[in-house]
């Protein structure tokens, strides 16, 4: 008899206060953005729930609420504490007078999405989120970070190049204030421990910027422990130290990372403050 998955990060989203949910709130609160033009999915199949014909014509489409489907368990890496993962992503969008339509991605077989949520992304800098970014993981070759938008998948990062090598997301958005969008995330936070930024500009993204020593994940935690903030140095991405004893304020100058010490990680409640710029 077939094992059930156990739900993992299904009860989050049923309204558990466990230390799963505070962790996934700490690194989702921030919206994110980036600018885009949409392309084919390069993997995966794509569906759109037509109660509009399928089409959009040209005015402002927002993703309303995105989520993953179709547990799987063909993926045995288990760093998020269980070996639950996911083949399917469902976001929902919204166009002229609230009329709603719903967009399924299905991967390929040898494809999961190896994350906590999917992130709602701000595309066009106007305060409505209208693509998706997660973290897709190619069994043969690991963790990628992936955008999604109303025609599929826009761009990846590459994959990180061998099995059971996975990468924590950060958050986006336009680091340097130059109008484009960077993305950030924590490569191989376990071994590597390497911040990468990489700026989504005319639908390609290039890496600007790397800084090692730097961690935002322990193996078996289903939080990830880093999030974005804005304070009176404008945006920052914070971390941790890659002992686990510091928080570090990390900033994009020049496509140069400038990282500083903000005080001791004592656990959650000391990067929550972090994050409110206390």
């Amino acid at each position: 008899m077939a094992m059930r998955p156990k739900a993992r990060r299904i009860l989050s989203r049923l309204g558990s206060r466990s230390i799963r949910r505070a962790g996934r709130d700490l690194c989702l609160r921030l919206a994110v953005i980036v600018a885009a033009a949409p392309l084919a999915a390069e993997a995966g199949e794509l569906a759109r729930d037509n109660t509009i014909s399928g089409q959009f014509p040209n005015w402002p489409v927002e993703i309303h609420s995105a989520q993953f489907t179709h547990p799987t368990t063909d993926y045995s890496h288990g760093v998020l504490g269980d070996a639950v993962e996911w083949s399917g992503l469902r976001y929902s969008l919204v166009g002229k007078d609230q009329v709603t339509s719903k967009m399924d991605v299905r991967l390929p077989e040898d494809h999961v999405f190896e994350d906590l949520a999917p992130r709602l992304v701000d595309l066009n800098l106007d305060g409505h989120p209208d693509a998706v970014m997660v973290v897709e993981t190619d069994m043969a070759r690991g963790a990628a970070l992936a955008l999604y938008g109303t025609d599929g998948k826009i761009a990846e990062t590459p994959h990180i190049g061998r099995t059971n090598r996975w990468l924590a997301p950060i958050g986006a958005g336009d680091l340097d204030g130059d109008g484009r969008v960077e993305l950030a995330y924590i490569d191989r936070p376990h071994l590597a421990k390497t911040m990468r930024i990489w700026r989504f500009d005319a639908g390609k993204l290039r890496e600007v910027a790397t800084q090692q020593g730097l961690t935002n994940h322990r193996i078996g935690d289903d939080f990830i422990t880093s999030g974005l903030r804005v304070c009176a140095k404008g945006p920052e991405l914070v971390t941790v130290d890659g002992n686990w004893r510091r928080l570090v304020a990390n900033q994009l100058l020049d496509e140069q990372i400038i990282s500083r010490d903000i005080g001791a990680f004592t656990g959650l409640a000391s990067l929550q403050a972090a994050l409110d710029c206390q």
